[in-house]
């Protein structure tokens, strides 16, 4: 395995959680006969007619076919009144955390109301006169990945106007096991909305059962709440996504490391974005000793990256990642300590945006006090396993 050039301990400590995982009986690709909701129609269509519907959904709302969602429901006389998108936009285009403002479809004709622009839940105004709200994004599981915090302003705004929501479900990328520290409630963002680990190992589908069930929504208000689930999906499936799900995430590569690497967001580290290796490379100005070598530029879906201009020292990950055939199957908390331990700056090493990735002051003050990786994940372990029995409740498919 072609490792990046990091200290002998943490190489070593890497070694050894290859050979553990290599022995994990975690499948790549998900089986020929996996059908994603969206292309069950006889599980759903006959819900959707004679009602007024909206659809909350982006460029990943596709059928198998690559027809998307919105045009396959307008060809079958669905009566869809608007369009409700996510970060990134209807067409998933925009750059991470750029404001997306609403507008009309020029294809369809449609309104489109953004969910990531001057507000990010639906106002009473822009769901009235619904019957029903349907959900189809593909989600990365990974609790910062914005999309299901969307979906949880959704489930809000409509359990709150009385309006049914109709979740249409797809595999989670993640799904096969779950990892990271417990978000605490003090730190609630957009970038973490629920006592959830950062890998919570759940379809969007799950999720929502989930937040419904554990009364998360505002005021413990329930929705009313209906999911259409995947035809021979498991949580031991690592499922390769067959669309980007967003611009800086491009491939399978990037979707394995992010999870891991969206920890750098909150750093001076640069994740590769505004380079051809989003969250497969990282680096910044002060790693010298590292061979590679790379300057963040401005491009479409990396609007001003970190570091822009400026030449970057760091490791490409896509060997590392490539070398996990079956996925990586934990987080990976070696590149972040030694970043820390490397940094020339250490007292501003950690910007307040980390706290809200991180869900918690912990994992900061464990990275600061030396803590090393192994003992940082252990402490995860007892809050893991008080929410895996939370998370059995709401599961649709088999577990892991």
């Amino acid at each position: 395995m072609k490792l990046p050039k990091i200290r002998l301990k943490y190489t070593l400590i890497l070694t050894l959680c290859f050979s553990f995982l290599q022995g994990q009986s975690f499948r790549l690709k998900s089986p020929d006969s996996l059908v994603i909701a969206a292309d069950r129609p006889g599980a759903y269509l006959a819900s959707l007619y004679s009602k007024k519907v909206g659809l909350v959904v982006n460029h990943s709302s596709t059928l198998v076919d690559g027809q998307h969602l919105v045009d396959f429901l307008l060809e079958n006389k669905i009566d869809v009144q608007r369009i409700f998108s996510p970060e990134h936009g209807f067409r998933g285009e925009a750059s991470a955390g750029a404001k997306v403002e609403s507008g009309k479809d020029p294809k369809t004709g449609l309104p489109v109301i953004s969910l990531y622009g001057k507000r990010r839940k639906p106002l009473p105004e822009d769901i009235q006169g619904l019957d029903l709200i349907v959900f189809d994004i593909q989600d990365v599981g990974a609790r910062f990945y914005t999309y299901i915090s969307t979906l949880s302003y959704v489930m809000e705004a409509a359990a709150e106007n009385q309006i049914p929501v109709l979740i249409l479900d797809r595999p989670n990328p993640h799904g096969y096991y779950i990892d990271g520290p417990v978000l605490n409630l003090k730190h609630r963002s957009f970038v973490g909305m629920h006592p959830v680990p950062v890998i919570h190992g759940m379809t969007v589908g799950e999720y929502a059962r989930m937040v419904n069930g554990e009364g998360w929504l505002l005021g413990g208000v329930k929705c009313d709440l209906e999911v259409v689930p995947c035809l021979n999906y498991d949580h031991r499936t690592a499922y390769e996504l067959p669309i980007k799900p967003s611009p800086n995430l491009p491939n399978a590569n990037a979707v394995s490391l992010y999870p891991s690497l969206c920890f750098f967001e909150g750093t001076p580290v640069s994740v590769g974005r505004g380079t051809d290796w989003p969250f497969q490379i990282i680096g910044a100005p002060w790693f010298t000793e590292y061979a590679d070598s790379f300057t963040p530029e401005d491009r479409p879906g990396a609007a001003n990256p970190p570091h822009e201009g400026v030449l970057c020292k760091g490791f490409k990950l896509t060997d590392f990642a490539e070398s996990y055939m079956d996925g990586l199957g934990e987080l990976y908390l070696y590149w972040l300590v030694e970043a820390y331990n490397m940094s020339p700056d250490k007292e501003n090493f950690f910007k307040p945006f980390f706290t809200l990735l991180a869900g918690s002051t912990e994992l900061q003050a464990q990275i600061e006090k030396g803590m090393p990786p192994e003992e940082i994940r252990a402490s995860w372990q007892s809050d893991l396993q008080a929410f895996q029995q939370i998370r059995r409740r709401y599961l649709l498919y088999s577990d892991f």
